[in-house]
């Protein structure tokens, strides 16, 4: 099996991916469904090839890094075979197909969409003529349930919606305008059965526009590609439609009233936890990914405790945690009990269950500082002090007594591109390089946001801009106590709490050795 050996800016498993730590490999888990035999195979590469770890990424890849040998052709012609290699090297470098990681499970969602996105996979991981694409081309399908997917940055987003007695997907079309609105709507409608035929049309007409002015399609990825967000703004929205229409031997429906039907639709990261699935009976438990690192031995636990207590499935989600599905209701306790024992952890309200962290400089040259480092142990500072006891009386010092029954979700990044998560956090903190007076050598230290007050800013409202790292575990400590105090009520979130008050106003609030102090 012929291998190419030129590097790329996006990692695959057929060509080497430089990185800071060592060669890096992306394998792609299309709708984030792995089975328990699948995951100890990729255990194993680990092992083999890497240090003995994988990260779950924020499109539910698994990322196997400090590669020290290469993968030979035997070993990933093995990978082909158990369903976790595309059967064509040359397609491999695009993106895996996002779902609702509780597709087929969710007791709220309009339609199953686990068979469309092994639909859609198969059709691109078997036609070589895709190859051209953009790395970064990217197909979202989500169901309409309760784990919505739908928000996550993708080129192309198909959303089930209701129409009359019927299920369609709503059509979206990333313009690349603006981190908080990106989509636009074009109120088309498929049904299920032509999602295949309209994308595998999407994708056709895209590769036309790649070739204008070249005279041909050039397969090498290093070479710069014009993604289908600016080949919709050169072209024109409707203009694109139009072609896509003329190639299809139907008509496209536009402008149908449809709606959402009510549903119990979770905000981020409720899928921690145990929530029961759409058979009676059945449970699935979300387990927290400290900031998507899982060790090897870690994935063989878990892929034994899918498969003595549920079906045998994995599910990874694009907030770098996973679900383990299917597990009947008597066996819930003990599977939970075995998750801690692994030093994991399966409760929304750990501080772990929302903290996002890039590979940091660790493993990526443009990162400032060690992201995941630090938010692992920011983490561990916080669980002495988070605890589960009371909220402090009238008058009594807050240090130490913080109960949170929400998530958090604390973003950690390296520098501007934000590789780990693309949409808001409740407190972004951004890599900086900090020179302190009369020292020759810097010290890592973090920018911080909060919120988005609706600015145009990327990471929300900046709050601090120089603060090292030694400040800012009791920074962020100081900052829940007093959220947890003067929120306006127990379903406020971080976010929203920072939105009511002016920049100003939370930074004396949250002032160093300013004693807590709430209403008995």
């Amino acid at each position: 099996m012929p291998l190419p050996s030129h590097f790329v800016s996006c990692p695959g498993l057929f060509y080497k991916t430089s990185a800071r730590d060592g060669i890096l490999s992306r394998i792609r888990i299309p709708g984030g469904i792995l089975s328990g035999g699948q995951c100890r195979v990729i255990a194993d590469l680990a092992d083999e090839f890497g240090t003995g770890y994988v990260n779950v990424t924020n499109r539910a890849n698994l990322q196997v890094r400090e590669i020290r040998k290469e993968m030979t052709a035997d070993v990933l012609r093995v990978l082909q075979e158990i369903g976790i290699a595309s059967a064509i090297p040359e397609v491999d470098h695009l993106r895996n197909i996002m779902g609702s990681p509780t597709a087929g499970i969710d007791p709220y969602e309009l339609i199953d969409t686990r068979a469309l996105i092994r639909e859609l996979d198969n059709y691109i991981t078997t036609h070589a003529e895709l190859a051209p694409l953009s790395p970064k081309f990217s197909v979202a399908f989500d169901g309409g349930g309760s784990v919505s997917i739908g928000d996550r940055l993708n080129d192309i987003v198909l959303t089930a919606v209701m129409h009359d007695t019927s299920v369609y997907f709503r059509l979206k079309l990333n313009l690349g305008a603006s981190l908080f609105e990106p989509f636009i709507d074009t109120g088309i409608l498929l049904k299920p059965e032509e999602c295949l035929e309209v994308v595998a049309t999407m994708a056709r007409v895209y590769l036309q526009h790649l070739t204008v002015g070249t005279g041909k399609i050039i397969p090498n990825r290093k070479s710069h590609q014009l993604r289908l967000w600016e080949v919709l703004n050169n072209l024109g929205v409707e203009r694109f439609l139009q072609e896509i229409e003329r190639c299809l031997p139907y008509l496209l429906r536009r402008r149908w009233e449809c709606r959402d039907v009510a549903r119990n639709v979770f905000t981020k990261y409720q899928h921690i936890g145990v929530h029961p699935q759409r058979l009676k009976g059945l449970s699935y438990i979300g387990v927290v990914i400290p900031v998507g690192k899982l060790e090897t031995w870690q994935m063989r636990k878990l892929a034994d405790i899918a498969e003595t207590y549920g079906s045998g499935t994995l599910r990874l989600t694009p907030w770098q945690n996973l679900l383990i599905s299917d597990i009947p209701q008597q066996w819930i306790p003990h599977t939970k009990s075995i998750i801690e024992n692994l030093g994991l952890h399966w409760s929304v309200t750990n501080i772990r269950s929302a903290l996002v962290a890039c590979a940091g400089n660790t493993g990526c040259a443009s990162s400032a500082t060690d992201t995941k480092g630090h938010a692992l142990a920011l983490a561990k500072y916080l669980d002495n002090r988070l605890t589960n006891g009371h909220l402090p009386q009238v008058g009594e010092p807050a240090h130490g007594s913080v109960l949170l029954n929400q998530s958090v979700n604390i973003h950690f990044t390296g520098c501007q591109k934000s590789c780990a998560q693309h949409s808001t956090s409740d407190i972004a903190l951004l890599g900086v390089s900090i020179e302190q007076e009369g020292q020759t050598e810097t010290v890592e230290g973090y920018k911080v946001y909060v919120g988005d007050g609706n600015s145009n800013e990327k990471f929300g409202r900046e709050l601090y801009q120089w603060i090292p790292f030694a400040e800012l575990p009791q920074l962020i400590e100081r900052m829940l106590q007093i959220y947890m105090a003067k929120r306006a009520n127990s379903n406020e979130s971080f976010g929203e709490f920072a939105n009511r008050y002016a920049i100003a106003d939370l930074q004396r609030l949250f002032e160093k050795g300013e004693w807590l102090v709430v209403s008995g």
